[in-house]
């Protein structure tokens, strides 16, 4: 059982974290906080790939308030990394500044890592603990342990809706059935996310941009998700928007050799993954954004794509807004069924609900 000293510190961790979510990708957000006579004296989180890893910012916050390290406790919301790669490895860093202790939340799946940094420490006589508050680290890093134990990002999948589960008018009318405080929500996702998937039919209809834009901060400044459409027979139009802001890829099915050409002399990437249907094979689209190591996948899309990634089990998350709107006959959030029974419905359980002005924000997980 962790001291509740331990327990205090870690939290402080774990809320540095989240501060790296939009910047540390592929990396994980990693927080870590040293104290010393039960003072904190050093604080950092994950910077963006390349730049110091979260150690080595609480390390340097150390220094520049005059503090020594050489006896403190190290709380780091991940264990210290063993290898050399964009950067040193921080374990060494930690070996280097004669820290007392380090109390790590979890273990790195990363097979590169996978307590090889835990193990160097204590190869050095620097005492270690692991698995504080490993929950909660677990859930603020999900998407990079997703990728790195099974090869593919976490997938959650967006929705604003009525009251009454639409997502549109009849018309295909939508804006805005949420609210200012949800759609401000949604572009926090996107700014954490590696990666947005939408199909065609929404492009086709929208001419969605599926850029991130939170409120308050320059655009230049934000990591932009690279904008992935699920498009089985290319009827991407050279002029769609979702191109015209860089980073698109689009999957097709089809080896249509000059519509693809087209496509990708507007800057778009093509890449065909057909499926036995003659559709895009999602599951390889999955492992395709693991490779290119997209931590998290945010899927913003109609009913025929969201209940493709449903069927095939592809769906970790749920996101719904939901407006307190009475809109009727409209668009449905997927299309699934018809089952016989209630057996054979798909079984979600709420992980979290929070009140977004008006809005409800509802957190969905699969049983």
């Amino acid at each position: 059982m962790a001291e509740e000293s331990d327990l205090r510190f870690m939290r402080m961790a774990l809320e540095l974290s989240a501060r790296g979510r939009a910047i540390a990708p592929p990396n994980p957000s990693v927080g870590c906080v040293i104290v010393k006579n039960g003072v904190v004296i050093g604080r950092g989180y994950t910077q963006k790939a390349g730049g110091h890893h979260a150690e080595i910012e609480a390390l340097q916050d150390a220094a520049g308030r005059g503090a020594d390290v050489a006896g403190a406790t190290v709380y780091v919301t991940l264990e210290p990394c063993s290898h050399y790669g964009r950067t040193p490895p921080c374990a060494k860093a930690l070996i280097d500044h004669r820290v007392g202790r380090v109390v790590a939340a979890m273990t790195d799946p990363n097979p590169l890592v996978a307590g090889k940094g835990l193990a160097m420490l204590e190869a050095a006589g620097i005492p270690t603990e692991r698995n504080v508050l490993q929950k909660e680290a677990w859930e603020s890093n999900r998407g990079f342990f997703t990728r790195m134990t099974r090869g593919t990002p976490w997938v959650k999948l967006k929705a604003g809706v009525s009251i009454d589960g639409r997502t549109a008018l009849e018309n295909g009318q939508s804006q805005w059935i949420t609210g200012e405080a949800s759609r401000a929500d949604v572009q926090r996702l996107r700014s954490e996310s590696g990666a947005v998937l939408t199909g065609i039919g929404t492009v086709l209809a929208d001419d969605c941009r599926l850029t991130a834009r939170p409120a308050g901060r320059d655009p230049s400044s934000v990591r932009q998700p690279l904008r992935v459409v699920a498009d089985s027979q290319l009827r991407m139009p050279e002029a769609a928007r979702v191109i015209g802001e860089g980073g698109c890829l689009v999957a097709c099915a089809t080896a249509d050799g000059i519509r693809a050409a087209a496509l990708r002399s507007r800057g778009a990437e093509v890449v065909s993954l057909p499926g036995a249907d003659g559709r895009v094979n999602l599951r390889e689209l999955l492992v395709e954004l693991g490779r290119r190591e997209v931590n998290d996948l945010l899927v913003e899309a109609g009913s025929v794509l969201n209940a493709a990634l449903l069927r095939a089990g592809l769906v970790d998350e749920i996101v719904l807004y939901v407006s307190p709107m009475l809109i009727g006959r409209g668009r449905g959030l997927w299309e699934l069924g018809p089952y016989q029974s209630l057996s054979q419905a798909e079984k979600w359980s709420y992980h979290s609900v929070a009140r977004l002005g008006e809005d409800l924000r509802i957190d969905l997980r699969k049983n």
